[in-house]
């Protein structure tokens, strides 16, 4: 498998796999080679993860390209491409250039598909696949300006870029809209949303806007959007010390808070799940000043709260997360 993750985690990615029993091989910035990867939608740092990938080389554009379609074309052998599917090219950042030559690959590849299956090219879109799970289509990812991994097959992982919103009052807007793809689900109008954590109210406009009543806990101002957002009610308090009303149980638990993680876990999703005073959660935690792999161990373990008191919990590090791990989940 060639396993893709965010550009300068790939040494994180790397121990992950070890630790998964697949032992990685070649490496570059955001990507990973290893053996058959074991259950691969319970790992926090690949975002997709291409199976059985052909090593495509080529030293021009249209070399490359020729090649990318004899691939696919031998892989066609049998086939009907009855319905929209995934052709992606996953995004290159490093080396300088090579996101460029990439693009140009693909251009002269989409025209060769035109020329030689014009049906099949008009039914391909560039979006990934919504939601965690597997996926046939064609995945490229270039690794040097004359070398590629292609492949028809792919688990996703369920990460991928969100567009922003100018009312948003934060970059962590992204990290919600992105994870509601990862659990399934999003704030429904009329649906009770605690959010810890708020200022300056990324998550809790990310609520609001879809109808959701948020309740916004946070000693901080809300800005932009959230702030004096008709379906958002702020409380200055201490989000360590919120508690719901008695009897009262939240649809959305969320939280990001710039705290260490084993305070986040104790605090919070203790109480939140073992008392089942939420539905879904979405909770962020911090992993710069401790080892995220063991980190990561933790939340897994047979008596973590994660394992005891939710269900569907995926850990993730996302497209738009920094040093951080975002949990989703329901409250069993």
């Amino acid at each position: 498998m060639l396993c893709t993750c965010q550009s300068g985690f790939e040494g994180l990615l790397e121990r992950e796999l070890a630790a998964a029993g697949a032992a990685p091989g070649e490496k570059g910035p955001g990507w990973v080679l290893a053996p058959s990867v074991p259950a691969e939608s319970a790992l926090a740092f690949p975002h997709l993860l291409l199976r059985d990938p052909a090593e495509i080389r080529g030293e021009s554009v249209n070399e490359l390209a020729q090649r990318l379609l004899d691939f696919f074309a031998s892989s066609l052998a049998g086939e009907r491409v009855e319905a929209a599917w995934p052709c992606l090219w996953l995004e290159v950042r490093e080396p300088v250039g090579l996101g460029r030559r990439a693009a140009a690959v693909e251009g002269a590849f989409m025209e060769l598909l035109r020329k030689r299956f014009s049906r099949v090219a008009r039914l391909a879109t560039a979006s990934q696949p919504p939601g965690v799970g597997a996926a046939r289509g064609l995945f490229v990812r270039f690794v040097d300006f004359g070398r590629a991994y292609a492949s028809r097959e792919a688990f996703v992982n369920g990460q991928c870029r969100r567009a922003d919103d100018p009312q948003a009052p934060s970059r962590s807007y992204l990290k919600l809209e992105e994870a509601y793809g990862i659990l399934g689900a999003e704030p429904q109008p009329g649906e009770s949303v605690v959010d810890l954590g708020a200022a300056p109210g990324g998550w809790s406009y990310s609520a609001a806007k879809r109808g959701a009543r948020v309740l916004a806990i946070d000693n901080g101002p809300l800005k932009g959007g959230a702030h004096n957002h008709p379906q958002i009610i702020h409380r200055c308090e201490d989000a360590f010390k919120f508690k719901p009303d008695e009897g009262v149980r939240h649809d959305w638990l969320l939280c990001d808070l710039v705290e260490e993680p084993h305070h986040v876990v104790r605090q919070i999703a203790e109480p939140w799940l073992r008392q089942r005073w939420c539905r879904r959660f979405v909770i962020n935690l911090k992993f710069g000043r401790v080892d995220p792999i063991a980190l990561a161990r933790e939340l897994r373990a047979a008596d973590s709260v994660f394992s005891t008191a939710a269900d569907g919990v995926r850990i993730r590090h996302l497209y738009h997360d920094r040093e951080e791990f975002t949990i989703t989940g329901t409250a069993r």
